[in-house]
């Protein structure tokens, strides 16, 4: 009996430690006033093939919270058949009624054929910025594509957009921040998961690149050229677990 008790204490404490951290979502509040008078909901790293966040969590989230913009920072799904599922998430955000815009991350470019994907967001109404800037009330949005892809064209998404106005930035990897020579004022960006599995010496396990090398891999930092926040994102990859790390979308006040 009490090997039973012991394999039943086992089992509770491995989902209370890795699975349960992924079914519930904290969603974190940032301010960085830029005068704006907005608030923005960051949604990051679906990996919708690894997700235990229900549609319905995040709908209640954004009839709860109300923001003015939905901004996704990449890594939808790396797997097409997936697509059907992520498209429940994608009505959610199209019947808010709230302005969306987004970006890709590397593992949306490991699909076969990315612009199914493409497609798809484009018709559930999320305004997709590749390398490439939008003039929005009050401010210029910037979405630089994924750098861990070598598909970022910071240059380019840079060009035209209205220095005198506040300049936002979402992209995917926020190791890019340490390439940028251009001011920007926030930039939200994801990859990372926050560790997702939060033991030491993770990225040297795994490396990730600089940044996290650096010990900078989640929440709010200040570079040379302007603020970032790394959000810890919602999906998984790899194990489906989380350790001391949970799902999290994100509210800017700005």
């Amino acid at each position: 009996m009490s090997i039973l008790w012991g394999i039943i204490l086992a089992i509770a404490a491995c989902y209370l430690l890795f699975i349960f951290p992924t079914q519930w979502l904290k969603v974190e509040k940032v301010r960085h006033s830029l005068g704006l008078n907005i608030k923005i909901l960051q949604i990051s790293d679906m990996h919708i093939e690894r997700l235990r966040i229900r549609p319905e969590q995040l709908r209640r989230v954004i009839q709860q919270e109300r923001p003015d913009y939905l901004f996704l920072t990449g890594d939808y799904t790396k797997l097409e058949a997936y697509l059907p599922l992520l498209k429940h998430y994608l009505n959610v955000f199209q019947a808010s009624g709230i302005p969306a815009f987004g970006v890709l991350g590397n593992h949306d470019y490991q699909q076969r054929k990315v612009s199914k994907l493409i497609k798809l967001l484009q018709q559930s109404g999320i305004h997709l910025l590749r390398n490439e800037s939008v003039r929005l009330p009050g401010f210029e949005l910037i979405g630089i594509d994924d750098y861990d892809s070598g598909k970022s064209r910071i240059g380019e998404s840079f060009h035209g957009t209205n220095t005198g106005r506040p300049r936002i930035v979402i992209t995917h990897d926020p190791n890019i921040v340490l390439e940028m020579r251009e001011r920007f004022d926030y930039l939200m960006a994801g990859h990372l998961h926050g560790k997702q599995l939060n033991i030491p010496f993770f990225y040297r396990l795994r490396p990730m690149g600089k940044l996290p090398a650096m010990g900078i891999y989640k929440g709010l930092h200040r570079g040379p050229y302007g603020t970032y926040y790394i959000s810890k994102g919602m999906g998984q990859t790899g194990v489906n677990a989380r350790f001391l790390v949970r799902s999290e979308v994100t509210l800017h006040f700005l």
